[in-house]
């Protein structure tokens, strides 16, 4: 059966593309996840790589990271890249509670994951006894390619997770409640 073009539903085609809906939340996270920036903590080898991803040949600029922030209260994203030591791990964990919320870790290389090679009494067995880690990317030294998809992997996670404004809902309701 051929439906007349009067009984079709009606538009209003110059604003038909302008329209986007959404929630908040989505909207927070999308913009979260596409600008993060990074706080570079490089300590050992692991830190080479990391700035070899910030180069032209690999571009940590395509996935929104390439603002590479040396002051942590601009910070939201710290990347522990090499072996921390006891000595080292006083200021990576002052450096971590000057960021502002919210923040994520990523412990890259087998150092910072876990103490690599090094069992010694001078060597912190993983960034994760001292901070919590969101992302792990293994290797020693992991490739420039590997912090990439470290990278994208933490943004799939901030993509799910609830944003300020749920966080807030649900600290208002957790008052009303009390």
């Amino acid at each position: 059966m051929v439906v007349p073009a009067e009984t079709h539903a009606a538009y209003d085609s110059k604003i038909e593309g302008n329209v986007v809906f959404t929630k908040l939340d989505a909207a927070i996270n999308w913009m979260r996840k596409n600008s993060l920036w990074p706080m570079p903590m490089g300590l050992a080898c692991c830190a080479i790589e990391m700035m070899a991803a910030a180069c032209s040949r690999y571009d940590l600029s395509r996935f929104g990271a390439e603002v590479m922030r040396f002051s942590p209260r601009q910070a939201d994203v710290m990347i522990v890249a090499g072996t921390v030591t006891y000595k080292m791990a006083l200021a990576v964990k002052r450096i971590w509670d000057q960021m502002p919320e919210p923040k994520w870790c990523i412990a890259m290389g087998a150092c910072a994951s876990s103490g690599g090679m090094y069992r010694s009494y001078a060597v912190l067995q993983g960034i994760d006894n001292l901070i919590p880690v969101d992302i792990y990317i293994s290797g020693c030294p992991p490739r420039p390619e590997a912090l990439l998809e470290g990278l994208m992997r933490l943004q799939r996670k901030i993509e799910n997770e609830e944003s300020t404004a749920a966080q807030k809902r649900e600290f208002i309701n957790e008052l009303e409640l009390s």
